[in-house]
């Protein structure tokens, strides 16, 4: 099969011979109307355009072939080779030189031209790529996007780029590349750039100065070896600048974590104190104390030790589902009883607060899982004791609307301010003025907001600075009819 590049040289040389025939048919038309000086220089000229238009070959072809026109057309003896003055021979020969110099000068002048115009297209394009490359997403593979990149700035057949670090090769364009994944993998660790002229394409190690961190393949003869080089520079400078991000979030997330820990413990050190402090006087006094006060301190230690157990079985509970182990059992559920189940296990913390409890008539039982229903509750009613004055009330209410009951806790501390509302149910998130002032860890109202979704209900709070804040969320609600059967 003929290659197509020799198709082409062939038409070139064709068509600066039918350029020279054409200009010695036009003069041996005219006949002796033209001097031959002026002959000479439109062959020169011919040439020329030659040379700028195709190349140094094809221009040294037709100086040859002008030569040997001139010579048998219109120098004399006309029709024979044969240079009757010695002057013209210098003639044919100066002609044939100048030609050809001419031809060189004129074909460098437009290889430069061109290199130049190269040059400026592969910077803007390396511009346009580094632009490209400071953009990726953080969420998908860096590598994968640097491959992606490269082809569609340069608008290359094939790019692979092969990523050390996670062992993995992203391809971009063409899949079928001449080069093979052992190949990528020796370069990435030898070091070693390889460049196949005949085939077209480069495989370069991908690095910065240390240790490669991986290596590119560029099916494309057409792009030189410094921009090659720009662009294994760019992107390893990209992947570098990806996997320092990595890291860097894996320290801050490992360090926030263990600053989040320490709050924790210390939280749950504070929440388990208060009744161990409470047991541990009761059973000191209770040996000391008369028989008619033994009976009541014997009941401050049940109390509190059963205060204690529910503590230790909610920070369990909550562990698991901060864990992502949430398992409902759903039934209905009764509102005043779930409102007074929580009120009980609470008892300690609510018994010298005002509690007020407004429910609508004829409301409709619930859908949900009694105990975690019980601890959103809890959690709402614990964080409204915490930052509402003890002197006064907290309000429960609850109501039904569009096939769902809402239910609410409101207090009258300090508010929330509108720029905070959108963070508190947030992992770990604390209002900062409250973090150092009020005891607690962060979770209690994510994890609520998990058991309500979970419910297939909606969380939120309405708030007024300096007047309060109402904590309310809605469950589905038993329709008419409907029996009490496990979900």
């Amino acid at each position: 099969m003929i290659d197509r590049k020799h198709i082409h040289a062939g038409a070139r040389l064709c068509g600066s011979l039918l350029i020279v025939a054409g200009i010695t048919f036009f003069f041996s038309t005219v006949g002796n109307q033209v001097n031959s000086t002026t002959i000479a220089l439109t062959f020169l000229l011919g040439t020329l355009g030659i040379a700028r238009g195709w190349g140094l070959f094809e221009a040294i072809v037709a100086s040859v072939a002008g030569m040997l026109c001139f010579n048998f057309f219109f120098i004399e003896p006309v029709g024979t080779f044969t240079v009757a003055d010695p002057q013209n021979w210098i003639a044919l020969f100066a002609f044939l030189i100048t030609a050809v110099v001419i031809s060189q000068l004129s074909t460098g002048m437009k290889k430069r031209a061109l290199e130049a115009t190269r040059r400026r297209q592969e910077m803007e394009r390396l511009y346009e790529l580094s632009r490209a490359l400071m953009l990726l997403d953080k969420d998908s593979a860096t590598a994968g996007q640097v491959a992606y990149r490269i082809a569609q700035v340069f608008d290359i057949s094939g790019v692979t780029v092969f990523d050390r670090r996670k062992d993995q090769i992203y391809r971009a364009g063409l899949n079928n590349s001449p080069v093979s994944d052992s190949r990528l993998r020796d370069t990435a660790i030898q070091g070693t750039a390889f460049h196949d002229e005949g085939a077209g394409f480069s495989v370069r190690p991908l690095k910065l100065g240390g240790e490669p961190i991986g290596s590119m393949s560029i099916w494309d003869g057409s792009i030189s070896d410094t921009a090659l080089q720009a662009i294994s520079n760019l992107a390893a400078i990209a992947m570098e600048r990806s996997w320092a991000e990595e890291v860097s979030s894996r320290i801050e997330a490992a360090r926030q974590n263990e600053a989040m820990k320490a709050m924790l413990l210390d939280a749950l050190a504070h929440e388990f104190k208060t009744p161990l402090t409470s047991i541990k006087a009761a059973a000191s006094s209770i040996l000391d104390a008369p028989a008619s006060a033994q009976q009541e301190l014997r009941t401050v230690i049940e109390e509190e030790a059963d205060r204690l157990d529910s503590l230790v079985n909610e920070t369990i509970r909550m562990a698991r589902i901060e864990a992502g182990d949430l398992q409902l059992q759903i039934r209905p559920q009764g509102v005043r009883e779930l409102v007074d189940s929580a009120l009980e296990k609470l008892k300690i913390l609510v018994e010298d607060r005002e509690i007020k409890i407004e429910m609508s008539p004829n409301l409709p039982e619930v859908l949900a899982d009694g105990e975690l229903a019980g601890l959103t509750i809890r959690q709402l009613l614990t964080n409204a004791l915490k930052y509402s004055n003890p002197e006064t009330p907290i309000e429960i209410r609850a109501n039904a609307e569009d096939g769902r009951v809402r239910i609410g806790v409101k207090d009258s501390g300090p508010g929330i301010p509108l720029n905070e509302r959108s963070h508190i149910f947030e992992r770990y998130y604390r209002m900062p003025e409250n973090a150092d002032r009020v005891p607690g860890t962060g979770l209690g109202l994510h994890i609520a907001r998990n058991i309500v979704e979970a419910h297939g209900g909606q969380i939120w709070v309405e708030s007024d600075t300096g007047r309060g804040s109402e904590f309310c969320f809605t469950l589905p609600a038993v329709e008419k009819g409907q029996q009490k059967e496990t979900a």
